[in-house]
């Protein structure tokens, strides 16, 4: 039995992602999906369809910059005290969180609509790209468990996503 529970164990941490791979298959996932939104507006499609993926793109954030918020940046405060970064992009997240909330209360046919679903787009890009080359380099640098990390990332994200009935993938 205990050789099956640590078996059990080792295979549960092995399929989990670290900490930077997870984080970096949301971005990658964010991006498609800003890419995705573009894509729609340069074939004029209907409104209904930009708009699902707008409310998509708006929970995906959302879930994501939760578990970033929750374990992330207090984790990354441990290690880098005084860092100019964490508080950077917990201010970024504020930021994108009013223009989800925005979008949220909106409807493709809303006039700016489009422009802040773009806006939130090169908004999330710029923040993605110092979270991949400047915070998580440094955190990794650092000594974090980037393995137990991803492991509790990957737990909170089901659960988010399991309130909001979304399968985890």
């Amino acid at each position: 039995m205990n050789d099956h529970q640590a078996e059990l164990d080792s295979d549960t941490t092995a399929a989990t992602p670290d900490a930077i791979d997870l984080l970096q298959a949301d971005h990658d996932e964010a991006r498609q999906m800003f890419d995705d939104y573009e894509t729609l507006l340069d074939d004029e499609a209907p409104e209904a369809e930009r708009e699902e993926l707008a409310w998509q793109i708006c929970a995906m954030l959302n879930v994501h910059a939760t578990i970033e918020e929750e374990l992330l940046y207090p984790a990354a405060r441990e290690v880098l005290e005084g860092s100019r970064l964490i508080d950077v992009a917990s201010i970024e997240h504020s930021v994108a969180r009013a223009l989800i909330a925005e979008i949220e209360e909106m409807s493709a046919s809303d006039a700016l609509f489009d422009a802040r679903v773009s806006v939130l787009g090169e908004y999330m890009r710029h923040h993605i790209e110092e979270e991949e080359e400047e915070l998580l380099p440094q955190m990794a640098e650092a000594g974090v468990d980037m393995q137990t990390l991803g492991a509790q990332l990957a737990q909170r994200k089901q659960e988010l996503l399991a309130e909001l009935g979304f399968d985890s993938d």
